[in-house]
């Protein structure tokens, strides 16, 4: 007898679509008929090797030591310092081609960022200088460490709100600035320590825990948020609510339109928000045109600057930024918190917007890779964006990670390799020298202008539409996070996009989905009828395909839906006069793994069978499984010859039943 090992999967439910397009094996002639393929035990591991196997899987399933291998000492040593520090690696071939490109590149990011910093750092409820200082030494250490070429590094909006809220709840940054600026460079540090340590343990899949579907709702909602906070300074109230929620909001917002709105911030900001929105949408319509979506921002900042040094709006109720510190980021190695319940509180905050902010820097760096197509390692972008993080945070920096619109605009200006970023500290440097004086009258409503411009393209409805589409339940999930941000609070919104896409993922474990099974005709293919109406079910056999592993979460629901299958069709088959069911066929390919409470699941299933007087088989068990099945005596219990490498031989070798029921 031919063998064929059980994890040749050609068909879930057939041998071969091709060669099997024939008809039913039950009707075919004797010496037509194909032989019975048995199912293939594969060969036994020992323990250790098992565990070693799965280790490696889990953790170092890019094989991240491959380019070591047969190498010398001393090239290990050099490939060692290349893995931590790219720049080595893409520094010898680096051209004076490259580095013209990377400059033009540098110099438009940094037009885009300085104003976008100053805005960013408000948000975080923090001095301008602070956005400035995110924006000169993280970069630097990620053009260093870091594996994406395109990636800009600096602060972004839906970070600076969420520190921002966060740290607000603790500590008030008007009454208490010197607090709330301590407990932000701690959640910062704490914030890279979370990065760098799930990037050198290799546990990056945890970022993955926060959904598509949730991360959608969660960005629309705290871009909702942050436009909404913004009318603070975009209409020149002086008192505003502390609360981020969208009714306390409109209640301070309409509670002043008598006597806190100044009409002059109005028409400055509507006009500049006007500017660049239109610009936003040249840039967005003509690729080539993106520089002048690019520079909207800071020509915004200066002609706005211009505009109330000449009229004095200042004196006619227009809030300004005022003063800017000059010079290089200052030492906070001192003002971490590093004991006491500060020091939780900080570690809390930074757990949270660490993770949010690698999920954020993952995704723009794989996108990027994907569109020049060149590799890009998730565990060592973790290691740089913690440890850009760690010092950032002992340099006045607040939390930095990847941004979508710089990076986009980086791309498309040419950027060749991470110097670009380079070049943009050092253009923030220059600015930090020179140029902060002259940011004296800018209108604070410019600020708020630049901001709802840069988060509205957070609130993607049409990826909204899609989820509808495709995932229900997904929708929920954004719409939990969107509606939990915009009516509470970014912590509430987090916390119930991450409690949906857990409580999916628990009802899809233990709830998993089967199929009944008919035949093609004219073929030995088996597939569920739902989906192939024209599949017909095979008399007195019924045919069940599990389509997800079975564990102890699921084993005894499997077991109750697969005797409900079972009650369903006889009472079905009464009625139609029709034999009925004798035998009951599993067919297991989908069942990559089984537990020993699977297994004790199936034994029970068997008993039961056994009292209804029917012959259990099963079909296309993978390795994992036939193994579990051999070590178990499942195979004993069931017999040998019920078990099958195709659904079409399980039929083959049902004998004929014809007495009516």
């Amino acid at each position: 007898m031919s063998r064929r090992n059980s994890d040749d999967h050609f068909d879930a439910e057939g041998i071969n679509g091709v060669e099997s397009m024939r008809a039913p094996p039950e009707k075919l002639p004797a010496e037509e008929k194909r032989p019975v393929r048995e199912v293939g035990r594969p060969q036994r591991q020992n323990m250790f090797a098992e565990f070693a196997n799965l280790f490696k899987e889990t953790f170092f399933a890019d094989d991240p030591f491959r380019t070591f291998k047969d190498q010398p000492r001393s090239k290990k040593f050099v490939l060692g310092l290349e893995a931590v520090f790219p720049i080595l690696q893409w520094g010898r071939e680096y051209s004076f081609a490259k580095f013209k490109s990377d400059v033009i590149a540098g110099i438009t990011i940094a037009s885009v960022c300085v104003p976008q910093d100053i805005a960013y750092a408000k948000l975080a409820n923090l001095p301008p200088q602070h956005g400035l200082y995110t924006s000169f030494v993280p970069p630097l250490i990620y053009a260093f460490m870091g594996s994406s070429r395109d990636m800009v590094i600096g602060p972004v909006a839906v970070v600076s709100l969420l520190i921002g809220s966060m740290a607000q709840n603790e500590y008030d940054s008007k009454k208490d600035p010197e607090d709330y600026l301590r407990l932000v460079l701690t959640a910062t540090f704490f914030a890279g320590i979370i990065q760098a340590v799930l990037g050198c343990l290799r546990l990056g899949f945890l970022t993955d825990f926060l959904s598509h579907a949730a991360a959608v709702g969660f960005m629309g909602g705290a871009a909702i948020t942050s436009m909404l906070r913004q009318l603070k300074d975009f209409l020149g109230i002086q008192k505003f609510t502390k609360k981020p929620d969208i009714v306390s909001v409109m209640r301070s917002v309409f509670g002043s339109i008598h006597h806190g709105w100044n009409w002059q911030t109005i028409v400055i900001g509507s006009s500049f928000l006007v500017f660049l929105l239109v610009a936003k949408y040249i840039g967005k319509k003509n690729k080539k045109l993106f520089w002048i979506a690019a520079i909207a921002p800071l020509t915004s900042v200066i002609l706005s600057t211009i505009l109330v040094y000449i009229t004095h709006a200042e004196k006619h109720g227009v809030q300004i930024v005022q003063h800017i510190d000059k010079g290089i980021n200052p030492s906070s190695v001192n003002q971490l918190f590093l004991s006491g319940p500060n020091l939780i509180k900080g570690f809390r905050i930074g757990v949270v917007v660490g993770v949010i902010a690698l999920t954020e820097a993952i995704a723009i760096g794989r996108a990027f890779a994907a569109v020049k197509d060149y590799p890009i390692d998730g565990n060592r972008e973790m290691v740089a964006l913690g440890t850009m993080n760690i010092v950032g945070s002992m340099t006045s920096c607040y939390v930095a990670t990847g941004s979508f619109s710089r990076s986009a605009v980086n791309h498309m200006a040419g950027c060749q390799t991470a110097f670009s970023n380079i070049v943009m500290s050092i253009i923030v440097l220059l600015t930090l020298e020179l140029v902060t004086p002259l940011f004296k009258y800018l209108p604070n409503t410019i600020l708020a202008a630049i901001i709802i411009s840069a988060v509205a393209g957070l609130i993607d409805v049409k990826a909204a539409i899609v989820i509808w589409k495709i995932d229900k339940f997904d929708f929920i999930a954004c719409m939990g996070a969107f509606f939990g941000v915009v009516f509470d609070s970014v912590e509430i919104g987090l916390l119930i996009a991450v409690c949906i896409s857990f409580a999916k993922i628990l009802l899809q474990v233990t709830r998993p989905r089967t199929a009944l099974l008919g035949n093609l005709p004219g073929t030995t293919i088996y597939r569920n009828i739902q989906q192939y109406p024209e599949a017909t079910k095979v008399p007195s056999i019924l045919i069940i395909r599990v389509d997800s592993s079975i564990y102890f979460s699921n084993s005894n629901y499997v077991r109750e839906r697969i005797l409900r299958w079972l009650t369903d069709e006889d009472e079905l088959n009464k009625k139609k006069s029709l034999p009925r069911i004798h035998f009951l066929i599993i067919d297991m390919s989908p069942v990559v793994d089984i537990d020993t409470s699977g297994i004790r699941a199936l034994e029970d299933l068997y008993k039961s069978l056994q009292k209804r007087d029917v012959q259990l088989a099963v079909a296309n068990p993978g390795p994992i499984v036939t193994e579990k099945f051999h070590a178990s005596k499942f195979v004993d219990l069931i017999g040998e010859d019920n078990m099958f490498l195709t659904v079409g031989d399980a039929v083959c070798a049902c004998p004929p039943r014809t007495e009516e029921p």
